[in-house]
C-alpha cells in the first residue's frame, strides 16, 4: 500500500461509523490562554508541529469493507485553524457564551472531505484567548490526543520519527488477531457455552496482554478461562439502567460545563484519610452531585444506581503518539442514591476494585475491533447494547502536574468533553492539570437541559468529604 494510503484498523473503523443523528464521536476542548495570541502565530505553530504527525494532513476514505487513511492534496491549513470573534447573547456572560459555542461546534460534523479536526481561535475571552479543539474519535482516543496536543506546547516534544527502512505498521493486524483471538471463540461460546470452555477463550486472553508468551500451565489456564466466562455472562446479562431523567431518547442539541479545578492534594488528603485512591473521590463526588440534581428535579435517586461506561487504556503511554484508539471499557455502577458521602465512597471503593479484576475491558475492545468489520445497521446494534446499559460515559486523564506555556502564553485551564454512543445524553470529564482537577460535563438538551446545575453541585460533595476526612483521627508517617 503506498505511503499516502493507510488501512484504518478494525477499532478507529467502529469510532468513524459511530457517529448518529444525536451524538457524534468528537472529542471536543477548549485551551484558556493568557494572554492571548495571534491567528498567524498559531497557525504557524499547528504548521510546524501538529502536521508531522501524517494523521492530521490525512483524509478518510470509506469503502465497502473500512476505510483508509489518504493524504489530503488539497490541504489548507486555513480551512483547519480558524479566527472567530464570540457572540454573546444580552445578558449572556462571557463563560455562558463560550459555552454555548462549544455546545454548538459539538453538534456540528467535521467536513468528511478533508482531515477530520479544527481549531477555532476566539480572541478577548477574559483578557486571553479561548481555543476550541474539536477531533473525530477515529484519530484517536483521550489518551493519544491529550498526548499529541502536549507536543505542540513550547518546549513540546516532537513525535519520534520511524526509520524509512523500518517493517511499516499494519494497524488492521490489531483487528485480526483480536478477532481470532477473541471474538470468534465468544461467538461459539453463545452457541456452545460449555464446549469452548479451556483452553481456547483462556489463551486467547493471554495473548492479548502477551501475544508472543503462552499460558504456563492448565490450572492457570482453567483460572482465567473461569473469569473470562464470568466476565462474559456479566456483560451479556447487565440489566438495563436504573430510569432517571438523564435516561432517554436524546435530540441531539448539546449543552456543556465546567467547573473551577479542585486543589490536587485536598483530593489526595481525602483519599489517605478514607483508604481510597483519587479516582475514587472524585467518582463519588460525581455521584453525589449527579443524585442530588436528580433529587432537586423531583426525580429521587433513593435506592437507584446508575451504571457509567468509563474507558480504560490497554497500551504503555509511551506509544500514545502512535495515535489510533487502544482503550476498552468497564461498566461502573455509581452510587446515586447514597446520601451518605462517606457510605458513597466505600461503595465506590468496591465497585471499582472489582474492575480492576475484570477482562470486561479487553473484551470490550474485542467487540469494537470486530464491529468495525460490520456494516453499519449490524454495528449499531451490536454497540447499542452498551448504550442500553449505561446513562452515561465518564473518563477520567491525567494531564501535567505544572502549567505550560503555548505560542508564548499561559496554558491556565484545559477542559474537554468526551463523546457519547448510540442514545446515551451524558458525558463526564475528569482532567488533572497544573495542581487541580476539574469536571466537564456535557449533555444532551432534552435529558438534561442546564448541566451547570450538575457541575455547581461538585464543589459542595468535595468539600462535605474534605471537613470529615479532616475530623477523622490522623497518624503520623
Amino acid at each position: 500500500m503506498p505511503e499516502a494510503m493507510q488501512r484504518m484498523s478494525r477499532v478507529d473503523t467502529a469510532w468513524l461509523r459511530m457517529d448518529n443523528d444525536v451524538n457524534l464521536m468528537m472529542i471536543v476542548g477548549v485551551w484558556l490562554l493568557q494572554p492571548g495570541i495571534a491567528h498567524a502565530v498559531l497557525c504557524e505553530r499547528i504548521e510546524a508541529k501538529l502536521l508531522q504527525y501524517e494523521r492530521f494532513r490525512q483524509k478518510v476514505v470509506p469503502d465497502a469493507i473500512g476505510a483508509n487513511w489518504v493524504t489530503d492534496d488539497d490541504f489548507d491549513i486555513r480551512r483547519h485553524v480558524l479566527h472567530e470573534k464570540l457572540q454573546r447573547a444580552p445578558g449572556q456572560s462571557e463563560r455562558e457564551a463560550l459555552q454555548a459555542r462549544v455546545g454548538e461546534l459539538a453538534n456540528t460534523p467535521l467536513d468528511p472531505d478533508h482531515p477530520l479536526w479544527q481549531f477555532h481561535l476566539i480572541d478577548g475571552y477574559e483578557g486571553g484567548s479561548a481555543l476550541i479543539v474539536r477531533a473525530h474519535h477515529c484519530i484517536g482516543d483521550g489518551i493519544a490526543l491529550i498526548s499529541v496536543m502536549m507536543t505542540i506546547t513550547d518546549g513540546g516534544i516532537d513525535p519520534p520519527r520511524r526509520k524509512k527502512r523500518e517493517r511499516p505498521e499494519v494497524p488492521v493486524s490489531e483487528g485480526d488477531w483480536l478477532s481470532d483471538a477473541v471474538m470468534k471463540p465468544l461467538t461459539e461460546l453463545a452457541t456452545k457455552a460449555i464446549g469452548m470452555y479451556g483452553g481456547g477463550v483462556a489463551k486467547s486472553i493471554e495473548m492479548l496482554s502477551n501475544p508472543q508468551q503462552g499460558l504456563a500451565g492448565s490450572l492457570e489456564m482453567a483460572h482465567t478461562g473461569a473469569k473470562v466466562l464470568g466476565d462474559v455472562a456479566a456483560m451479556a446479562l447487565m440489566a438495563d439502567d436504573s430510569p432517571t431523567l438523564l435516561k432517554g431518547k436524546p435530540i441531539g442539541q448539546k449543552v456543556v460545563a465546567w467547573s473551577e479545578p479542585l486543589p490536587l492534594d485536598q483530593v489526595k488528603v481525602i483519599g489517605k484519610a478514607l483508604g481510597c485512591s483519587i479516582n475514587d473521590v472524585l467518582l463519588a463526588c460525581a455521584a453525589g452531585a449527579i443524585g442530588a440534581y436528580l433529587r432537586d428535579q423531583g426525580d429521587d435517586p433513593a435506592g437507584k444506581e446508575i451504571r457509567a461506561m468509563v474507558p480504560v487504556n490497554l497500551r504503555p503511554i509511551e506509544q500514545a503518539w502512535k495515535l489510533g484508539n487502544r482503550f476498552g471499557l468497564a461498566p461502573l455502577t455509581l452510587p446515586i442514591g447514597i446520601d451518605n458521602p462517606i457510605e458513597r465512597v466505600v461503595a465506590v471503593r468496591a465497585r471499582m476494585n472489582q474492575l480492576k479484576d475484570s477482562y470486561q475491558p479487553l473484551l470490550a475492545f474485542a467487540v469494537l475491533a470486530v464491529a468495525g468489520l460490520l456494516i453499519k445497521p449490524v454495528q449499531d446494534g451490536l454497540l447499542g447494547l452498551f448504550a442500553k446499559k449505561a446513562t452515561a460515559v465518564m473518563t477520567n486523564v491525567p494531564g501535567p502536574a505544572v502549567p505550560l506555556k503555548f505560542c508564548g502564553a499561559t496554558l491556565r485551564q484545559t477542559l474537554f468533553w468526551v463523546p457519547a454512543s448510540g442514545d446515551i445524553g451524558v458525558g463526564v470529564s475528569i482532567l488533572s492539570y497544573g495542581g487541580g482537577v476539574q469536571f466537564g460535563l456535557i449533555t444532551d438538551k432534552k435529558l438534561c437541559p442546564h448541566p451547570q446545575a450538575i457541575i455547581d453541585r461538585f464543589e459542595p460533595e468535595f468539600e462535605k468529604l474534605l471537613l470529615l476526612a479532616m475530623m477523622l483521627p490522623w497518624q503520623a508517617d
